[in-house]
């Protein structure tokens, strides 16, 4: 079944309530103040979730007990005065909470503004599977890169505010390596955290005319390789339109991820985009997922980017 665009929240506007959850690992609080200060700035009403700041008593890599975790998601989604869910962090985690929510409940109370990267891909993956909602795919209020970054900070604002005005993405360096032009509707996110997923119940089973956007953070190309041939191996590829690629930040000489991303990618048949812009590199732009969008990849060495057929928020 070929991807069908997905259902896009509101546009926030000055004042908006945004909730700021933690559903993957804990949160260093001095930089979540920081965040939120910048939320401030920019006129927004940021309120943090009850167990944002918790960690698990016994396994310290968790931001607070799995029940916990689904429950601010759960609370923030489901309240009406709430504008937007904004991850503090990513880690790990949300494997473990995501089918703790009741997504019955949050598809009845419908998109909001989502946002999110890293281990974050899960939700990413549910509320377009089991809700039908569109995401975006950027940084996080407690990160460095949304801290410290800039264009980072732009483009995130940009896409909340003005979401016309960032239609098109792609910084100076992103190259083709295999050229092209494709059409189809984004999803992905990181890619360990997709193959995690590949297989699990209510798993993607079709991306048939998907734009795939991947990045990773911490895998040798080894790893990269295993993780793509997964993917390969079990279908999950079969039938996309093109692949976006964001940054791979400390996944080794990135000669030796291209060589993977070239043998593994370009047997495909479709185009390929290196180094768009976004994921844990020193940028992170905000990505849409779940809208139709345009890849443009030029044999000519023109600069590649990633066009949104519609604005990312309504």
């Amino acid at each position: 079944m070929t991807l069908e665009p997905l259902a896009r929240p509101a546009r926030l506007r000055p004042g908006a309530r945004v909730a700021v959850v933690a559903p993957s690992g804990p949160v260093p609080p001095e930089r979540l103040e920081r965040g939120l200060d910048l939320l401030r700035g920019w006129d927004l009403d940021p309120v943090v979730a009850p167990h944002a700041l918790d960690t698990h008593p016994e396994l310290d890599h968790l931001a607070g007990t799995d029940e916990d975790r689904a429950r601010d998601l759960q609370e923030a989604w489901c309240d009406p005065s709430v504008d937007a869910v904004l991850c503090a962090r990513g880690g790990y985690g949300a494997h473990r909470m995501v089918d703790l929510l009741d997504w019955p409940a949050i598809r009845a109370a419908g998109p909001k503004v989502f946002v999110g990267y890293s281990d974050i891909t899960v939700l990413h993956e549910a509320f377009a599977l089991r809700a039908g909602f569109s995401t975006l795919h950027g940084p996080m209020v407690a990160t460095e890169v949304f801290l410290k970054d800039a264009a980072t900070q732009q483009a995130l604002r940009s896409t909340l505010f003005e979401p016309e005005s960032v239609r098109t993405l792609g910084l100076d360096g992103a190259v083709a390596l295999v050229p092209g032009t494709a059409r189809g509707v984004t999803y992905g996110g990181c890619v360990s955290l997709l193959a995690a997923d590949a297989g699990t119940p209510r798993a993607r089973t079709s991306a048939e005319g998907g734009l795939f956007v991947i990045e990773d953070t911490g895998e040798e190309p080894y790893r990269l390789d295993g993780i793509l041939t997964r993917l390969l191996r079990i279908g999950a590829l079969d039938g996309i339109a093109g692949v976006v690629c964001g940054s791979w930040e400390a996944c080794g000489p990135y000669e030796g991820v291209r060589a993977v991303l070239a043998d593994r990618l370009g047997g495909l048949g479709v185009p390929v985009v290196e180094e768009l812009g976004f994921g844990h590199g020193p940028t992170a732009l905000t990505v849409p997922l779940g809208v139709p969008a345009v890849l443009d990849a030029p044999a000519d060495g023109g600069r590649c980017t990633l066009t949104s057929e519609v604005p990312a928020l309504l």
